[in-house]
């Protein structure tokens, strides 16, 4: 069966402390769900992205590594689920229920397959 990843979306100035009990009630919820279902691969949040690393190739090959996300933007991923479903119409049905639960927008995308 396909993969997919859900990327829940949070704005750049979210605050985690600030999610209210029956938002995490939903999120736990929702992955109570994905979880008897079978679909649920993986679940996590993401720290902040001022916690993130930056690595890029020079062209002398040296690898530089930079504080910070590798792009500026208003956005950043929070946090992300890797489902298996039959379809991306299974995909985006788990999807509606975390933009719901997580009271973020959501990214649905399948993963490539590869070749054997």
């Amino acid at each position: 069966m396909p993969h997919y990843l859900l990327t829940i979306q949070l704005s750049d100035n979210f605050d985690p402390s600030t999610q209210s009990a029956e938002t995490v009630r939903n999120i736990s919820t929702l992955n109570d769900e994905l979880e008897a279902a079978g679909a649920r691969l993986v679940a996590a949040g993401l720290s902040a992205p001022s916690q993130a690393k930056s690595l890029r190739v020079q062209p002398n090959g040296e690898v530089l590594i930079t504080d910070g996300p590798y792009l500026e933007a208003k956005e950043y991923v929070g946090g992300f689920s890797i489902i298996e479903t039959a379809d991306m119409d299974e995909a985006l049905e788990w999807g509606g229920k975390a933009v719901v639960a997580c009271r973020a927008p959501v990214e649905v995308r399948a993963f490539l397959a590869m070749p054997d």
